[in-house]
């Protein structure tokens, strides 16, 4: 048999990722997070359990928190998709990335991707109002060294200073 009959088939696409347009071509069934780590080189976003349950791989798609790893890349084609590595500006951490390196808000660091942006968008989802709030709404995102008091303090200190909204 040819083993081109037996090629997935592949379809052009373009993303916008972090203010950069990308042309790709790619299998239809390639996530976000696959094309974004393994076509781009944008590794800040990381595979952690494939399921949509952990939230290491959480990014923005047109100021939206996702999980990138459920979401089709082509899902994504004309909408703006941000990485931890968009966050900064010109080399100037995001106030988010700042209060988390000012409140040891992580140990091994693998979480603390998705855990920036997801509170990133917590606040401009306006739901930072008291650590209740933070909690429930930070849950989808899950850190196994146990980090959570640490977090919850760097997101209160960013809401409490008017948001952070750097470039967001």
């Amino acid at each position: 048999m040819d083993a081109a009959m037996n090629a997935p088939p592949r379809i052009p696409l373009t993303l916008r990722v972090n203010g950069s347009d990308h042309r790709l071509e790619t299998d239809p069934r390639t996530t976000l997070l696959d094309a974004l780590r393994d076509r781009l080189g944008l590794t800040g976003s990381k595979k952690g359990c494939d399921q949509g349950s952990c939230g290491a791989c959480t990014v923005m798609v047109d100021g939206r928190r996702v999980v990138s790893c459920l979401t089709l890349a082509a899902q994504c084609e004309d909408r703006e998709v941000t990485t931890i590595e968009g966050l900064a500006d010109d080399g100037t951490l995001h106030a988010m990335q700042e209060a988390f390196v000012r409140h040891d808000a992580f140990q091994c660091g693998f979480c603390t991707p998705g855990q920036v942006m997801s509170a990133v968008c917590l606040i401009r989802e306006g739901r930072a109002g008291s650590d209740e709030d933070i909690r429930e709404f930070m849950s989808g995102n899950v850190c196994r060294c146990g980090a959570y008091p640490n977090i919850v303090a760097a997101i209160r200190e960013v809401a409490g200073a008017g948001g952070g909204h750097a470039r967001i």
